[in-house]
């Protein structure tokens, strides 16, 4: 894919206090109406005409563009592949990363991005817009100008974030406990199983129990061998045997991400049992995720979770589908079968709680 790169220095004369990387992915947030009516992607060219304010936080700052904006919804694991490659490979001349995205599938990005980067130390934050920043009442601009801030932040030398993070509507989320929950109020993400990171008000009011530490080993690893072959199974009243075994009967299929209902369970249908006891037995992983927003799987509760436990499904804790759907992916491409059954239950970047 071809990329476009622009410098912009909204600290000259005088000096930046830090560098940040911004890619452009697409999405809402960079849509502007041509004297024709249409809507074409923003020119960050002429960024510090539509947002002065720019100037005030001191930055020296590298745009890369997608060259074809891309709807949110079309974004697939080659892009995660070249998001997570940009950030490598600009690295060590950056303070930090600011992705621009989509809002549709940002929740799938920036969980994927905490797995891909492995020893991360400085921020990458996710932001974007449910109304294009040509709009007047576009949350474009705010969205912007604070993620900036946070990604530039630092005390002592130190970033305050240095993990992967959604910053939407005045909270920072971790990335990997995200997901959408709104689309037509601004308030469009929620972390129902993990508290916000930080609550922007007149001042950014870091909760720093809850922003991971720094890591002790300071190399930045990429991981970045995805294997698609997952599926998600959600349960719902009434499903058919026929649907569960087509599924499960995926040609290539490696793994499967098990909707259930509140803390786990499943219908005692004895048909469901055996379908997913002999794909199990095939080898594919079987991961079991709450379709409740808040709360956490707990199998083995209630008799109703008890027997997926003992066929072999692997709890998920208060892990997101899309994490969940990352996390396989990622390790699943990176280590194959074995070592991601005795993976995916780990906290490998504050995905769940132990």
């Amino acid at each position: 894919m071809n990329l476009k790169t622009i410098q912009i220095n909204t600290a000259l004369p005088g000096k930046a206090r830090s560098r940040i990387l911004i890619i452009y992915t697409g999405g809402t947030f960079g849509m502007m109406t041509d004297k024709d009516g249409v809507l074409i992607p923003f020119d960050f060219a002429s960024i510090i005409e539509h947002l002065p304010a720019l100037k005030n936080l001191h930055l020296e700052i590298t745009v890369v563009s997608f060259e074809s904006p891309i709807d949110s919804s079309n974004i697939n694991p080659s892009h995660w592949q070249l998001i997570g490659k940009i950030i490598y490979e600009h690295y060590d001349e950056n303070d930090g990363f600011l992705v621009l995205h989509g809002t549709d599938t940002m929740a799938f990005t920036a969980s994927a991005m905490s797995f891909m980067l492995e020893g991360l130390q400085k921020p990458v934050v996710f932001t974007g817009a449910q109304l294009p920043i040509s709009e007047p009442r576009s949350d474009a601009r705010e969205n912007l100008i604070t993620a900036l801030d946070i990604v530039s932040s630092r005390r002592d030398g130190k970033t305050l974030v240095p993990e992967v993070c959604i910053y939407f509507d005045y909270e920072l989320l971790r990335g990997n406990r995200s997901k959408k929950t709104e689309s037509m109020q601004f308030d469009a993400f929620d972390s129902g199983n993990y508290p916000l990171l930080a609550k922007v008000g007149v001042k950014i009011d870091y909760n720093f129990s809850a922003i991971r530490p720094l890591p002790s080993d300071d190399k930045l690893v990429l991981r970045s061998k995805i294997d698609p072959n997952i599926s998600i199974l959600k349960l719902f009243p009434g499903i058919t045997q026929g649907t569960v075994n087509a599924i499960l009967n995926t040609p290539g299929l490696k793994a499967v991400v098990l909707e259930t209902y509140g803390s786990g369970n499943a219908p005692t249908l004895p048909w469901l049992m055996e379908e997913l006891q002999r794909a199990i037995e095939r080898d594919i992983i079987v991961v079991n995720i709450s379709q409740c927003g808040g709360g956490r799987v707990l199998q083995g509760r209630y008799e109703t979770s008890k027997k997926l436990q003992q066929i072999g499904v692997i709890g998920g804790a208060d892990m997101t589908t899309e994490a969940a759907v990352t996390k396989l992916m990622l390790l699943l491409g990176e280590y194959g079968t074995a070592k991601t059954k005795s993976l995916i239950g780990l906290s490998l970047a504050g995905e769940l709680t132990a």
